[in-house]
């Protein structure tokens, strides 16, 4: 009896619950935050198009590829001194990307910003496996973890439109100081360390092809995105490939192994892995287009369709938070399976989308999608995570982070190639006559082309030239949402093969390489 109420965690582990949100905030707050500055840094630092691509890209670049790195360095040095560290770090880059004084110093400082976040994630998870040793209590933590990056996506916006109303564009990047400095001060007082007692030295050749092999593959899938089918994402992709098979032969040699593979051996873990990479996959690809048909299809403005896109993040809140009562009543399988099925039914909604008047069936659906997949995403984590030995929760924090990072990337790269081929497939068939030769290459490419164009038409050519590209870009956006209706129902019955008896981890045998059970 006195093992089981050992097991149950107290009020200074959920006091740090609370603490371990704030880097989870600020971490989603700035890939959103700067969106809104562009502008603004644009015309104080007059960037190339190539280094305002890398100012908005590097940070997102530089943190899926030092994930798996981070999360194993703090198996060895202690999760919570890698998180202090990162804090520290992330506060003093964000003062140097506050005033960069060229695009090049904020390229710079954007990169390290990526390298320090990629702390939190694999830290703050890890430690809540430690934490939180209960699973119904662990499955409530995770849940709060994952709605602080939701409420910091959601804000990130909104509170950097506030500062840019009265401050300067590098006033998006100092709301990282005061939260990190508090965490600074609170989590040495309320947060336990945890580290891997027997861990090894750091292999820094493994750590440089886990990066490069990340950041090849999403840089590829980025590009394919924004310039189609062609040999430079392709021979990204196929090095990163290369770095990643390289690393993984290493990792079998190697006694002290960056990342132990045989964490894929829990077929929970695998499972909940593949899971959160199809639920990111469906989720990141409906948000691509789900921005676009408000703004170029019915037209909206930019702050009119985020306001729009608000109930979906109120849909994804609510979900994640309701996920502890769902899971003390029904096994995660059945939620798991059951939230992909609904979600597919809110893809199957966006099927129905027209060229005009679709915000109602749009809300409707993206409120199904976003409230459907936020068990999965959930419990698909906690999943993983529990499914690991403690010593090596953070490698299995870095590896679920990991695996929705890169289903996000494929999910954009996949079904934004896919949209384009479609729009532009149907554009040639059905480009009205009478359109300049100039004007009709640029609507071919992309709906934006196209509304821009149209403003340069006489009446009746721009109108005709509209209908034309919106309604070519809902026919590719409908083959989009069936495609992702597809990975999510695919998924579901992967999840109901593969989890219907999820084992817990840290089952004695569990060793490391050429050591000795009994050490």
């Amino acid at each position: 009896m006195n093992g089981v109420i050992n097991r149950q965690a107290g009020r200074r582990e959920w006091i740090g619950l609370a603490v371990l949100t704030f880097p989870c905030l600020l971490y989603a707050m700035d890939l959103t935050v700067l969106n809104l500055a562009v502008p603004h840094l644009s015309t104080d630092l007059q960037p190339s198009s190539t280094q305002l691509l890398w100012i908005v890209d590097i940070y997102g670049f530089l943190a899926a590829g030092s994930l798996v790195t981070m999360g194993t360095l703090g198996d060895r040095i202690g999760r919570r001194r890698l998180l202090l560290i990162g804090a520290a770090a992330f506060g003093a880059t964000s003062l140097l990307a506050a005033w960069s004084a060229s695009a090049a110093m904020l390229i710079a400082a954007r990169a390290l910003l990526g390298v320090a976040g990629a702390t939190v994630a694999p830290s703050t998870l890890s430690l809540i496996r430690n934490m939180f040793l209960d699973h119904r209590q662990r499955t409530v933590a995770v849940s709060v973890w994952i709605t602080s990056f939701s409420v910091g996506g959601a804000i990130g916006p909104l509170l950097g439109g506030v500062l840019l109303e009265w401050f300067w564009w590098g006033s998006v990047f100092l709301l990282a100081v005061p939260v990190m400095a508090l965490l600074l001060v609170l989590g040495p007082l309320l947060l336990p360390e945890f580290r891997d007692p027997q861990a090894g030295r750091l292999d820094l050749i493994s750590a440089a092809l886990s990066v490069a092999a990340v950041l090849a593959v999403i840089y590829g899938l980025k590009q394919l995105t924004r310039d189609g089918l062609g040999w430079p994402p392709v021979l990204f992709m196929v090095a990163g490939l290369a770095a990643g098979v390289v690393f993984v032969r290493r990792q079998h040699r190697l006694a002290d192994p960056l990342l132990d593979l045989r964490l894929f051996r829990s077929a929970a873990f695998t499972a909940a892995l593949t899971t959160n990479l199809l639920s990111f996959f469906a989720g990141f690809g409906t948000l691509l287009f789900i921005a676009q048909y408000l703004q170029l299809v019915l037209g909206l403005s930019p702050l009119v369709a985020g306001l729009w896109m608000l109930p979906a993040s109120a849909g994804f809140i609510l979900g994640s938070l309701l996920t502890p009562v769902l899971a003390r009543r029904i096994r995660p399988a059945f939620v798991i399976v059951a939230g992909m099925m609904l979600a597919a039914a809110g893809l199957g909604l966006f099927t129905q989308l027209g060229n005009a008047a679709g915000l109602a069936v749009l809300v409707t659906g993206a409120v199904v999608f976003s409230l459907a997949l936020a068990p999965v995403d959930t419990l698909a984590t906690d999943l993983a995570v529990g499914a690991a030995p403690p010593e090596r929760a953070g490698a299995a924090s870095a590896l679920s982070e990991t695996s929705a990072e890169f289903g996000g990337a494929l999910g954009i790269a996949t079904l934004g190639v896919i949209g384009t081929s479609i729009y532009r497939s149907q554009m040639t068939d059905d480009l009205p006559a009478g359109i300049p030769h100039h004007t009709a290459a640029a609507a071919q490419d992309t709906l934006g082309g196209a509304v821009a164009a149209a403003g340069q038409l006489p009446d009746h050519l721009g109108r005709a030239l509209l209908w034309a590209a919106r309604q070519a870009f809902t026919q590719g956006l409908h083959v989009a949402f069936a495609i992702s209706a597809a990975a999510v129902i695919g998924a579901a019955i992967l999840a109901a093969i593969l989890l219907r008896h999820p084992r817990p981890s840290a089952e004695p045998g569990w060793t490391r390489p050429g050591r000795d059970t009994a050490n």
